[in-house]
């Protein structure tokens, strides 16, 4: 194998195309990071937009602040609520339409790949309205199938006990498409022999998932599991427009609390220290998951 020849000019080139890509980096992520950062740490509201003199720095006292603050454990647990409850459930119903997918009695697989995958690429917006209209408790669509197995009107979006389990459910329809084309393909890199094997040796179907299709999916779902879980905990958009957090708190996340604190309060610095707080959320759970799949 020929070496790669790493000399001044090959350095220089490759320095020359990344530079671009990189700057962008730098300047729309790495430091609007760090002054966020920072603001975290300060007072920073309206009145400092207009003056940077009335910033003061208050040291740790906003995060101090998260831990008496009622609605921020409130946001935490009902993010919490979504994660535990939409996560797995997406996973699980994307791997299920992956595997029927690439099973070989289905037949139009594209037809059916493009009506999975179109919620995915639908704006989230218009998602949300029509899954209200499918929520209303009394000329909703769901309610009246519900009619007819003797169901009474449940109103999904009013109720503090359904609200929650009803934008979980519209959350796993808009986003399993995209986890079921990342199954898709890491099942059709699955040998086929081993499944020829596993049937002369016996198997039954459930013996071949279980010790084969598992197994060697599983760095695929690690990878799901960790892109699902990052996106669910940057839950906004649904509890928002669905909700807009109530009712009684009862679906507010905890990115919908950081956008009131910031842009309806203008509580600048107390909202970075809840953003950071998230992301601090959200580095535990990733290493959590890296852990659990290492010891399996």
């Amino acid at each position: 194998m020929k070496k790669l020849d790493l000399n001044k000019e090959n350095i220089r080139s490759a320095v020359i195309f990344l530079s671009p890509a990189l700057l962008s980096i730098f300047i729309f992520f790495f430091i609007p990071v760090v002054a966020a950062f920072i603001i975290s740490f300060t007072d920073f509201d309206i009145y400092s937009i207009g003056d940077y003199a009335n910033i003061s720095f208050i040291g740790v006292r906003n995060y101090s602040r998260l831990f008496q603050d009622v609605l921020f454990w409130t946001s935490l647990k009902n993010t919490f609520y979504f994660v535990v409850l939409a996560g797995p459930l997406s996973v699980a119903v994307s791997l299920f339409a992956a595997i029927l997918l690439n099973s070989k009695l289905v037949k139009f697989k594209g037809l059916f790949r493009l009506s999975y995958f179109i919620p995915v690429v639908t704006t989230l917006v218009a998602v949300a309205i029509v899954w209200r209209f499918i929520y209303h408790p009394k000329f909703g669509i769901l309610n009246f199938a519900l009619s007819f197995i003797g169901i009474n009107p449940i109103d999904w979006l009013g109720d503090p006990n359904w609200a929650m389990p009803a934008i979980v459910i519209m959350a796993v329809w808009k986003n399993f498409g995209y986890n079921m084309i990342i199954f898709l393909a890491g099942l059709q890199n699955i040998p086929s022999h081993l499944y020829e094997a596993a049937i002369m040796e016996g198997a039954n179907s459930w013996q071949q998932f279980k010790s084969i299709t598992l197994p060697m999916l599983a760095p695929t779902t690690l990878f799901v599991s960790l892109i699902t879980m990052i996106g669910f905990f940057q839950l906004f958009a649904e509890p928002y427009i669905m909700t807009q957090g109530g009712p009684m708190n009862s679906t507010l996340s905890i990115v919908q609390y950081m956008y009131q604190e910031g842009f309806r309060w203008w509580n600048i610095g107390y909202s970075a220290s809840i953003a950071f707080a998230l992301f601090f959320i959200i580095f535990i759970g990733t290493i959590i998951q890296f852990k659990l799949r290492k010891d399996e």
